[in-house]
């Protein structure tokens, strides 16, 4: 009996069709094609600032080099007067504080807040969409009109703690030891509806099921709360506190228009050290070191949200 083997024929790609090489090529050209203006958007608007502050930071940068362009080179000098510099020190304190203390307070009472509007009664939704009003005025606005909310002499707080018996003539933004707690206090007004609204969101996502299960084991309120929502919302819960922090950490705009960072440098921070040296002093060298100090922190914890994100992903 004789055998015989049949080859099987080799595929051979229609007349016309480009090269896998080429097409492969064609494909990498049009992923750069799509990718191509947000690397140019980036690099232009994030990328080059970025780079002429550090640079200016190692510069004797001042009013005069608008017009002659001469910015001489001076080493470490600008970051050594900063660093020798108490204000710095107390800046960083102040902005450590602010920050920890405005997170605390918009996440306990966002997560409150949206675990009372998951259950169902009415004008839920009317409530839910006036709490969002503190996150649409402008921060500008909001810091003016709390300003003269908390003003001590002719300030509607005062006036109504004064109405009740409880003393009315409180400096909120003129004592040293009130202003710090003053203008936390209303950065955590301000910044509630975001906690809230990402938090209710994550909250909609929970598995039904698993509040029935637990219900079935006889846990407590409590206990379903930290046994079953918390881990669940875990991905929710790092978003929220990496975001609000890299918003935090770098306000400015309240600040400047609740107190200007007074009374006697009580509520100065590092956004408004930078400000005031680069654009009240005119000491351009010193507002770009503490910039950038600002923008280290920042991007470490902008580290520390993709890795959060990532080890979640896994």
């Amino acid at each position: 009996m004789t055998t015989s083997t049949v080859t099987a024929p080799t595929a051979v790609p229609p007349a016309g069709a480009p090269a896998p090489a080429r097409l492969r090529r064609r494909n990498r050209l049009a992923q750069w094609g799509f990718v191509a203006p947000a690397v140019l958007f980036m690099l232009l608007f994030f990328g080059y600032p970025l780079v002429r502050n550090v640079v200016m930071s190692f510069q004797h940068y001042t009013p005069k080099t608008f017009f002659t362009g001469e910015a001489p080179l001076n080493g470490f000098h600008n970051w050594s007067n900063v660093f020798r510099d108490a204000l710095f020190g107390k800046a960083l304190w102040h902005t450590l504080v602010f920050t920890a203390g405005s997170l605390l307070g918009q996440f306990c009472i966002g997560l409150a807040l949206a675990v009372f509007f998951t259950r169902k009664f009415p004008l839920n939704g009317v409530l839910r969409s006036l709490i969002l009003l503190p996150w649409l005025v402008p921060m500008v606005v909001s810091g003016i009109v709390w300003r003269r909310i908390l003003d001590q002499d002719t300030g509607v707080l005062n006036s109504f703690l004064d109405t009740i018996g409880l003393g009315g003539h409180t400096p909120w933004l003129t004592d040293p030891h009130m202003a710090l707690l003053s203008v936390i206090l209303v950065n955590i007004w301000i910044g509630i509806p975001f906690n809230m609204v990402i938090l209710y969101g994550g909250l909609q996502e929970v598995p039904r099921e698993l509040y029935e299960a637990a219900a079935l084991d006889g846990a407590s309120a409590w206990r379903t709360f930290r046994s079953v929502t918390l881990p669940v919302l875990r991905p929710v819960i790092t978003v929220v506190l990496v975001l609000g922090f890299m918003s935090t950490v770098k306000i400015l705009d309240l600040i400047l228009a609740l107190t200007d960072g007074g009374p006697a440098d009580a509520t100065q921070t590092l956004g408004t050290l930078t400000y005031q040296n680069s654009f009240v002093r005119l000491d351009f060298g010193a507002g770009a070191v503490v910039g950038n100090v600002l923008i280290l922190i920042s991007a470490v914890f902008a580290v520390f949200y993709l890795r959060a994100n990532r080890t979640e992903g896994k």
